[in-house]
């Protein structure tokens, strides 16, 4: 081959590369514009004022298409799929409680995003930020607002793969007192003091006590539920194979994604209630495998998020095992009902 050949075929691979790049930055571009465009049939959103107060209110992150996408919506609680009111406010993940909301957002850079939580009052307005070290994954309210907290990724992507890492913080929302990380607190396991390098935590779930919270512990290729104590600053492992543990509205269960053996390793996860009492576990009437931390919609029922066509819908399914899992809402992410 000559060398001329040589560089004909080089040019020629060059302009191949360069129009595959440029194919994929104008398709990429088209449909960021599509995102900010209403698509035909998705839910009707509209500007607003939103707050936190008002019993019988659906707050949640809003994904349809269109110049409201990832902003704080609501509707009522009784018609999740009906028209929404936006904020104007965007959060990656976003929880409230008694008036008090924290969310949690990306700052877009010219290099790279940070992210951060906003401590919100009932109007929405900033009460204080703080840093968050990675990509945000789960927010929670206690139930009194005293208390929020917020898990972030720091290393991997995924929960279902087993290289990543969490940090978890808590914040006194009243006094601003944070706690960077839950790896600080003192671990009891198997009724005896616990230390290893690879402990991580994440989905804390408040009681209403302003004391005890519960939460996932992994560790040594294994995750417990545990109960934390914001005082004494210790957890104490409760039982096994828990991950992302919701409090019911009495305390008493706690709604939990758990691996099942035999499912795919892409999608490993089932709802399951665990009493608190007897430790006896039931499983919830939802065969999809559910990434994500539920909410108790009322003392018998609990609601999450799926994949859906606009990137997650919500679905609700009762709590004691019997019924059928159903669609509520569409194009929506990060629930919370306002007493």
């Amino acid at each position: 081959m000559t060398v001329r050949s040589r560089v004909l075929i080089l040019v020629s691979a060059v302009a191949v590369l360069a129009a595959v790049a440029l194919a994929s930055v104008l398709h990429a571009s088209a449909r960021a514009d599509r995102r900010n465009h209403t698509q035909a049939g998705g839910p009707r959103v509209t500007s607003g004022t939103v707050t936190l107060r008002g019993a019988g209110r659906l707050v949640f992150r809003n994904m349809a298409w269109g110049p409201h996408r990832d902003e704080l919506t609501a509707v009522p609680a009784d018609d999740p799929g009906g028209p929404r009111t936006a904020a104007g406010l965007k959060c990656l993940r976003f929880h409230a409680a008694s008036g008090t909301g924290v969310c949690l957002q990306a700052v877009h850079g010219p290099v790279s995003d940070t992210y951060r939580a906003l401590i919100l009052d009932t109007r929405l307005r900033t009460v204080d930020r703080y840093d968050v070290p990675g990509i945000p994954s789960r927010a929670r309210v206690s139930p009194t607002g005293h208390f929020a907290a917020w898990t972030a990724f720091v290393g991997g992507d995924s929960y279902a793969g087993t290289d990543f890492s969490t940090r978890t913080a808590i914040v006194d929302t009243r006094s601003g007192e944070l706690i960077p990380s839950l790896e600080a607190f003192r671990i009891v396991k198997d009724g005896r003091p616990y230390r290893a390098a690879d402990v991580n935590f994440w989905g804390v779930t408040f009681a209403a006590d302003d004391r005890t919270f519960y939460a996932t512990l992994a560790s040594r290729g294994r995750t417990h539920l545990v109960r934390g104590d914001l005082r004494r600053r210790t957890v104490t492992t409760l039982h096994t194979d828990v991950e992302c543990p919701s409090l019911s509205p009495d305390g008493s269960r706690v709604a939990y994604k758990k691996r099942v053996a035999g499912l795919p390793k892409d999608a490993p996860w089932r709802l399951y209630v665990l009493d608190l009492r007897t430790m006896r576990e039931t499983p919830l009437a939802e065969p999809r495998s559910v990434d994500d931390q539920a909410v108790w919609k009322d003392a018998h029922t609990v609601v999450y998020a799926l994949p859906g066509d606009y990137g997650a819908d919500l679905y609700q399914v009762p709590a004691d095992g019997s019924g059928r899992a159903r669609r509520i809402g569409p194009a929506a992410v990060s629930p919370a009902y306002l007493p």
